[in-house]
């Protein structure tokens, strides 16, 4: 097993079916920079119980060129991470992550950046939101928590390998803005309560860690900066998991 002190290092094993169908969706949608499968480990123990799981996987082995192998449940517990993998387990290749540009930008669209997450769980329950939301796609600093793709995969349910995640590059707020974005950042100082602020697309929703908050040289280009109200006094910040799902959604609700 995985020890806790080590679970958050490169990681591409992708736990449980619900990771394997994402990965296996983008692959039958032809998804430009989609991740290789390499090998699936089954749990011997379970072929019976999830029969169709298992005929389905080997039948997309044959379209997609990888192996497939049943092995013992103590082999699938060495290389995994908790224990909610069901026994099936996906081995892959790294995935290419391209940096923003004008050309990868849609029109009228919804896009966040993510700040200054510390935890990959914290993470990918942000990705899983943001894509429920329907944004278009995700902005990220080069130091990110997509080394440990097999964790923020289960996580955000395959969100992570359904959304389009580009990485930043020194002026990507520039060309959010010369595509007619509006840029909105999360935070207190000179804020409106985001339930009373224009969130309409075109828009760039920016969302820092609940420890550090977004870096000053990004928040001087906000076009405006929303708070989250309390129903109560509480001097604490929300998650950012829990602050992107608030936020996402409130873009969502302006734009229906």
């Amino acid at each position: 097993m995985i020890k806790e002190e080590t679970r958050f290092t490169s990681s591409t094993v992708f736990e449980g079916m619900t990771s394997i169908r994402a990965l296996l969706d983008n692959l039958k949608n032809n998804v430009e920079n989609a991740r290789k499968i390499e090998k699936i480990l089954f749990d011997k123990g379970k072929i019976k119980t999830k029969e169709k799981d298992f005929n389905y996987l080997t039948k997309m082995a044959e379209l997609f060129k990888y192996e497939i192998s049943t092995v013992d449940k103590a082999e699938i517990d060495k290389i995994t991470v908790g224990a909610s993998h069901g026994g099936i387990v996906a081995i892959c290749g790294e995935r290419q992550y391209e940096k923003i540009s004008k050309e990868n930008i849609i029109k009228d669209g919804f896009y966040v950046m993510i700040e200054g997450i510390e935890d990959p769980y914290n993470f990918g329950y942000a990705l899983r939101s943001i894509y429920a939301s329907g944004a278009d796609g995700i902005i990220l600093s080069e130091r990110n928590w997509l080394s440990a793709a097999g964790v923020v995969c289960r996580s955000s349910a395959g969100a992570s390998e359904r959304l389009s995640i580009f990485i930043e590059n020194d002026d990507f707020i520039k060309l959010f803005k010369e595509c007619g974005y509006k840029v909105v950042c999360a935070d207190i100082k000179n804020s409106v309560s985001v339930y009373e602020a224009d969130l309409k697309k075109p828009i760039l929703l920016i969302v820092g860690g609940e420890k550090r908050g977004i870096s000053s040289s990004i928040l001087k280009e906000a076009d405006q900066i929303v708070r989250i109200d309390y129903g109560r006094r509480f001097d604490a910040a929300l998650s950012a998991a829990s602050a992107s799902t608030i936020l996402a959604f409130e873009v969502y609700k302006n734009n229906r």
